[in-house]
């Protein structure tokens, strides 16, 4: 394994972590920790951000090119994502939303799959 793919690893993984523990403090309602998740998913964010910053210098690359595919993609990649968590949610802790929440939560997961075709493009 190289050295960037092994950093990329470790650093993706803390980030994810820390914003899925995040999401789940403040969407859980029993947890009581609204104000406390924020400030966790605030730190995962972070340590993305990190992530991409010095994954591309170690390939030698300019830290982050912002341009509207960049930053078009980006958004379609956070609304997929929180999308696809609100469905899990309606699901999982809203029983009520069952039926919504699978509705949501695929919506979601056809959001990410846009992202695809978006970054590799279709050959």
């Amino acid at each position: 394994m190289k050295k960037k793919n092994f950093v990329s690893m470790i650093l993706g993984t803390i980030g994810g972590i820390l914003f899925a523990i995040g999401m789940c403090m403040c969407l859980i309602t029993e947890w009581g920790a609204f104000n406390q998740g924020i400030v966790v998913a605030a730190v995962g964010l972070v340590v993305l951000l990190a992530m991409v910053i010095v994954r591309r210098k170690m390939e030698g690359k300019k830290a982050i090119v912002l341009n509207g595919k960049v930053i078009g993609t980006t958004l379609l990649g956070v609304v997929g994502a929180l999308t696809l968590g609100v469905g899990m949610c309606m699901t999982m802790v809203w029983t009520s939303l069952m039926i919504w929440g699978i509705v949501v939560g695929c919506v979601g997961i056809v959001l990410l799959l846009c992202l695809i075709p978006l970054c590799k493009g279709i050959k």
